[in-house]
């Protein structure tokens, strides 16, 4: 499989967002996903989803009653749900669009950015059938995270959509109580959004590129404008953001060098709060990692296509392995109720 043929969509050359950022519109690409995008088929080619089914959706009986992991393939068009810890596969959903970043409710409900569909789904802990679909109309939806205080949903958009191309800069959407018509935010510090957080107290983080560099931005609780912040780390290409109970996480997707790094902010700084990050050893392009208590998740875009966990917050060698995904992005866990 060429992770870069899928022409089939209308998402056309940006259907993979974080190795293809910078498409269209005037936008440039840095260097990293440029040598991504000569090295990554080469990795990926011939490498096929063991458990790709086109058939209908399906969910073991007891998945309800348990904790699950949710990882999305933007390639084979799934959504693969797995018992957690144990990591055993109890159920795919079918007839997505390019899905990508995830995340999770207080109740369990997972909220999916279906890229190339421009919405986003909602499932039922252990459902088969979206019980939600959020229109995202002329934008490529990339992440998304669920206020903890409110239940708002916040969605990233890497870029504005026309006749399938990226054309204009993305934005920031926010739906009261995850439905209904969202309230738009856009900040002139970053052109290109991949992924957001909450933290504990409803304030939200942002990251993305501008000029082809990595941007980073707070919404504050009930503000209605962005925070621009400088880290006191480098950054080389935006990830995942996460709060991980105490400090903001933030992914570095460079092609062989995954990091995540922890954040402590205060006001328009950010300081590195572990020296050294977590590294997520054995990895080529972590996306969109999950941090669930002591363990982190991490779909491994690149290499041979699939799912690691490591320790975490110390990382190093992976704990755990899942193989046999086309092209990982997303992943969350949902915890039974």
């Amino acid at each position: 499989m060429n992770l870069f043929a899928s022409s089939r969509r209308a998402l056309g050359v940006c259907a993979v967002v974080a190795v293809l950022a910078g498409c269209g519109g005037g936008m440039q690409s840095p260097v990293g996903p440029l040598q991504a995008r000569s090295l990554l088929p080469a990795f990926t080619s011939g490498v096929k989803s063991a458990h790709r089914d086109r058939g209908r959706s399906w969910m073991a009986p007891a998945a309800k009653n348990a904790d699950l992991l949710y990882i999305s393939d933007a390639e084979s068009d799934d959504l693969y749900v797995y018992s957690y810890p144990r990591a055993k596969l109890v159920g795919t959903l079918t007839g997505l669009a390019g899905p990508e970043g995830e995340c999770v409710d207080k109740s369990g409900n997972v909220f999916v950015a279906n890229t190339a569909a421009m919405n986003i789904l909602e499932y039922a802990h252990g459902g088969t059938t979206p019980i939600a679909t959020l229109s995202d109309s002329g934008y490529y939806p990339v992440g998304c995270a669920v206020d903890p205080t409110t239940g708002k949903l916040a969605v990233t958009n890497i870029c504005g959509e026309l006749y399938g191309q990226c054309v204009a800069d993305g934005n920031l959407l926010v739906f009261a109580n995850a439905k209904g018509t969202p309230k738009t935010y856009f900040d002139p510090g970053i052109a290109e959004y991949y992924f957001c957080g909450y933290d504990d107290k409803g304030d939200l983080f942002v990251d993305g590129l501008y000029n082809s560099s990595f941007a980073f931005a707070e919404l504050p609780y009930r503000s209605s404008s962005f925070t621009n912040i400088t880290l006191d780390t480098f950054v080389y290409q935006p990830g995942g953001v996460q709060w991980d109970g105490k400090y903001v996480a933030i992914g570095d997707q460079d092609l062989y060098n995954n990091i995540i790094y922890d954040f402590q902010i205060d006001g328009s700084q950010g300081k590195l709060a572990r020296p050294g990050g977590t590294p997520l050893d054995g990895a080529i392009l972590v996306i969109q990692f999950w941090i669930e208590g002591k363990t982190v998740i991490g779909p491994n875009h690149g290499g041979t296509g699939s799912v690691m966990f490591w320790k975490y917050p110390g990382g190093g060698s992976p704990t755990k392995v899942l193989h046999a995904f086309s092209t990982p992005v997303g992943s969350t866990v949902s915890l039974a109720k």
